[in-house]
C-alpha cells in the first residue's frame, strides 16, 4: 500500500469520503508540483509534507488542515500561486499554505541568528492569531523535519535543534500539544547534546532492566485493587523522558538515581467523578504525601492540562507518583488544542479552546508594545515554560500566573488598566507589599488609583511577560514626553541669553538643522536634547543667525528637581544624591540627565568638559523618595539586625538592602540602602541607630570612601 493509500485509509475513521477525496486531490496536486525534488537524504521531497501530515492525521485534525499540510512547500518551491491553489481547492486552504509559506520565505533583515529567531517568532505569533492551525501545520512540518536531522551537517542540526528547544517545544506545551513536545524534547536533546544523550539514554536503559519487575509489581497492585471496587480503568506505567530526566539533574543539581527512584503511573478512567473515587482507593492502597497533591481538574494548568496528581508512598518505601484522569482529558493532554477542534459548516476554524486563543491574544498585545522583535521575544520567552499558581481575585475567578509571582504580575493579568494604576494591594484581606510573592490558593485584591503610574523599580521584581511588557510600553511612552519638554527647556535657555524663544526660530532653520541632524521631526531632536544625546548649545547655533549665535551663552541658571520620578533625569549610583545635597548634572547619551552630589569623584572631569555639565538645584519640596547608602559599625548579636530595621520603619523609611560587608570576631560593618525623602529625614535616621547600644559607629555612604577610619 502506497503512503497516500495508508493515509487515507486511516483518514476514513473520522473524515467522510468527500473529505478523504479532497485530500488525495491535494497530494496528486503536491506530487505533480514537487516532480523531480529531492530531499538532502535522497528521497522524493513529497515524502515530507506526507510524513507530516501523517502526524496530524495522529492528532485528527481537519480535512482543510491535512490538504493544507500537503501543499505547504509549494507556493515555496514551485510556481504554483496562491490564486491557483484558491481556485483549484479553495480559500480556506489556500490561506492556510499561504500563511506556513510565510513563516518560511520571508527574507529577514537581522543582522544575528537571535535577531532572526525573534522576527521568525513574530511572524508565527501573527500568523497564529489569523487561524491557528497555521501554527499546527508548522509543527508537523519541524517535527517530521527533526525525525530527519540526521542527513544534515552537524552545524546546521545544532543549530535547529536549538531552535526546537527554544521555541518549538514550549509552543507545542502551550498549545497543550504534549506527544509533540515530548519528541521535540527528546530530539532535539539528542542533536544538540548528542554524547550527553547517550550516555543518559544508556543508564536509562540499565535502570529499566532493574526496575522492570517492581513497576509491574505496583501496577497489578492498584490493577487489583481497582478491580475489586468494580472500576473499568487503564492503568500504565509512564516512561520518564531523556530531555526532561536531563533537565532535572541540571535544574536540581539532582543524581540520576535519585530520579529514577520515583516510579510514575498514569491512571485512564470515564468519568470526573470516577477520577476522584479512584483517588480515594489509590490513597488508601499507599501512603499519600499530602505536599504531593494537585487537582488540575478543578483549576485546570494554563494551557487546559487537566488531571489529578498525587505523590504516594508505594511497597518497599518506594515513591510512587500517579495521574488520574478521563480519556478526553487524556486526549488533551497528548494533542492539546487539536483534541477540541470544531469547525462551522463553511469551514472556518472554531476552537472550543480559549486557553489557546488568550494566550495568542496576549501575544499580540505584547507585540505592539515591544520596541523591536528581540525585545518581544525576551518577553514571550520568560512566559513559554510557566511553574504555575493560581490566586483568586475578591469574585472568587481563578487567576494562573507563573511561580514566583507578584501582586503587579497579578494586577497585569486582571487587566493592563488595573496593573498601570495598581498603588496598593491586599492579599487575604491584609495589606502587603506589592513585591510579595503570592501563592497557590491567596485572594488577592489590588488598590488603584486614577492618576497612578506603573514604577521603574516593579520591573525588579515583576515575573510575567505581560507585567514587564505593558511596564516597559508605559515607562517608554513617559520618556519620550518628559525628554521632549526637558529638551524644549534646555533649547530655550540657551536661546534666552540672546533674547530669543523657540517659538520665535524660522521655519527654514528649522528645516535646516533637521537635514543636519539627519532626524525627521523637531520633536525628535528635542527628545535626543532631553537623553543627552545631543547638546543644546550646540543645536542652537543652527537655529540662529551669526549675529545671535555670538550671543548665546551656556546654560547658567539652574535646572529645578521637584521628583525623585522623572524619567530623563537619573541620580548617580555612585554618590547616591538626596534633596539637600549641593548637585551637579551631567549629560549622559541615553541616559538623559544624572545627578551627581558636587563633590563626587566621577565629576571631576567638569572642568575639562564644562559643556558636558549643568547646574540644578533642588525644588523648595521634592517629591518622592531617594536611596541612600548608610554604613554602620556593629556588635554582631542576635536580634541586632531586626532592632535596626525597627528603628528605620519607625522613622516611615523603606529598607531595600542590608548586607554585611566585613565581619570581625566582635564587630562588623553593616551597608544598608534606605529610603529617603530628604538630608534631614537620613539625618534623623542616623541619629536613631546611634542610640542602639550595640552601634558603635555610622556614616553615610560615599563613592569616595569605603571603611571606617580608625578612631
Amino acid at each position: 500500500m502506497s503512503g497516500i493509500e495508508e493515509l487515507c485509509d486511516r483518514l476514513s475513521s473520522y473524515l467522510t469520503e468527500k473529505q478523504i477525496k479532497d485530500v488525495r486531490r491535494a497530494y496528486t496536486f503536491a506530487e505533480q508540483a514537487h516532480e523531480g525534488q529531492y530531499r538532502k537524504s535522497g528521497e522524493p521531497y513529497v515524502t515530507h509534507p506526507l510524513a507530516a501530515t501523517n502526524i496530524l492525521a495522529d492528532m485528527h485534525m481537519d480535512h482543510h488542515c491535512l490538504m493544507a499540510c500537503l501543499l505547504h512547500d509549494v507556493i515555496e518551491d514551485t510556481p504554483a500561486t496562491k490564486s491557483a491553489l484558491q481556485k483549484k481547492f479553495g480559500a480556506a486552504v489556500a490561506n492556510l499554505v499561504d500563511g506556513v509559506s510565510k513563516l518560511n520565505k520571508m527574507e529577514s533583515s537581522a543582522d544575528s541568528h537571535e535577531e532572526q529567531q525573534a522576527e521568525n517568532f513574530l511572524k508565527m505569533t501573527l500568523a497564529m492569531s489569523k487561524d491557528i492551525r497555521v501554527i499546527l501545520v508548522k509543527l508537523a512540518d519541524r517535527l517530521h523535519n527533526m525525525r530527519t536531522l540526521g542527513a544534515l551537517e552537524s552545524t546546521k542540526r545544532r543549530r535547529i535543534a536549538k531552535e526546537t528547544l527554544e521555541i518549538y517545544a514550549p509552543i507545542a506545551q502551550r498549545l497543550g500539544i504534549n506527544d509533540m513536545r515530548l519528541e521535540f524534547e527528546d530530539r532535539g536533546f539528542a542533536a544538540y547534546y548528542p554524547m550527553r544523550a547517550e550516555r543518559l539514554a544508556a543508564a536509562l536503559v540499565n535502570a529499566r532492566g532493574r526496575r522492570r519487575d517492581l513497576v509491574l509489581e505496583i501496577q497489578q497492585a492498584i490493577e487489583i485493587r481497582l478491580e475489586r471496587e468494580e472500576f473499568n480503568v487503564q492503568v500504565m506505567g509512564r516512561e520518564k523522558h531523556l530531555y526532561s530526566i536531563y533537565k532535572k539533574m541540571r535544574d536540581k543539581n539532582i543524581a540520576f538515581k535519585d530520579i529514577m527512584d520515583v516510579f510514575a503511573f498514569r491512571i485512564v478512567v470515564e468519568t470526573v467523578d470516577e477520577c476522584y473515587r479512584v483517588l480515594g482507593v489509590v490513597h488508601n492502597l499507599f501512603k499519600p504525601v499530602i505536599s504531593e497533591f494537585n487537582d488540575y481538574i478543578a483549576i485546570p494548568k494554563a494551557n487546559g492540562y487537566q488531571s489529578l496528581h498525587t505523590g504516594l508512598v508505594g511497597m518497599h518505601g518506594v515513591p510512587i507518583e500517579i495521574q488520574i484522569r478521563t480519556k478526553e482529558m487524556d486526549d488533551m493532554a497528548n494533542f492539546g488544542i487539536a483534541a477540541h477542534w470544531f469547525y462551522k459548516s463553511q469551514g472556518d476554524s472554531e476552537p472550543t479552546s480559549s486557553r489557546a486563543a488568550d494566550w495568542i491574544k496576549g501575544l499580540l498585545e505584547m507585540q505592539q508594545q515591544a520596541g523591536n522583535p528581540l525585545e518581544f521575544i525576551e518577553h514571550v520567552k520568560t512566559d513559554l515554560y510557566p511553574e504555575e499558581i493560581y490566586v483568586f481575585t475578591p469574585k472568587g475567578k481563578i487567576v494562573t500566573l507563573s511561580s514566583g509571582a507578584t501582586a503587579v504580575d497579578f494586577a497585569y493579568a486582571v487587566h493592563t488598566d488595573v496593573g498601570n494604576r495598581c498603588v496598593g494591594c491586599k492579599i487575604n484581606n491584609r495589606l502587603a507589599a506589592l513585591s510579595e510573592q503570592l501563592q497557590s490558593g491567596q485572594m488577592v485584591e489590588i488598590v488603584t488609583a486614577q492618576r497612578a503610574q506603573p514604577h521603574p523599580n516593579w520591573l525588579n521584581f515583576v515575573t510575567t511577560a505581560k507585567a514587564r511588557s505593558a511596564i516597559r510600553h508605559d515607562l517608554k511612552n513617559r520618556q519620550k514626553g518628559e525628554s521632549l519638554q526637558l529638551g524644549r527647556r534646555l533649547l530655550n535657555k540657551v536661546l534666552s541669553s540672546a533674547s530669543i524663544s523657540l517659538d520665535e526660530i524660522d521655519k527654514k532653520l528649522i528645516h535646516e538643522s533637521l537635514e543636519h541632524y539627519g532626524v525627521d521631526s523637531f520633536e525628535a531632536l528635542l527628545e535626543q536634547i532631553g537623553l543627552g544625546d545631543r547638546q543644546a548649545s550646540s543645536v542652537a547655533k543652527y537655529l540662529v543667525s551669526e549675529e545671535q549665535s555670538n550671543q548665546l551663552a551656556e546654560l547658567h541658571s539652574p535646572i529645578v528637581i521637584d521628583s525623585a520620578d522623572d524619567h530623563v533625569i537619573s541620580f548617580g549610583g555612585c554618590c547616591l544624591p538626596i534633596p539637600g545635597d549641593p548637585i551637579l548634572g551631567h549629560f549622559s547619551s541615553g541616559r538623559g540627565l544624572v545627578i551627581h552630589i558636587d563633590r563626587c569623584k566621577n565629576v571631576a572631569s567638569y572642568r575639562k568638559e564644562p559643556e558636558s555639565y549643568t547646574p540644578v538645584g533642588w525644588a523648595a519640596n521634592v517629591s518622592g523618595e531617594f536611596q541612600a547608602e548608610v554604613w554602620v559599625e556593629v556588635e554582631m548579636f542576635r536580634g541586632v539586625i531586626a532592632e535596626l530595621a525597627s528603628r528605620i520603619n519607625s522613622y516611615n523609611a523603606g529598607i531595600d538592602n542590608i548586607s554585611i560587608e566585613e565581619r570581625g570576631s566582635t564587630l562588623s560593618v553593616l551597608k544598608l540602602h534606605i529610603r529617603v525623602t530628604d538630608r534631614k529625614h537620613l539625618a534623623n535616621i542616623m541619629r536613631r541607630i546611634r542610640l542602639i547600644p550595640a552601634v558603635k559607629h555610622v556614616r553615610r555612604g560615599s563613592n569616595a570612601q569605603t571603611k571606617f577610619k580608625k578612631r
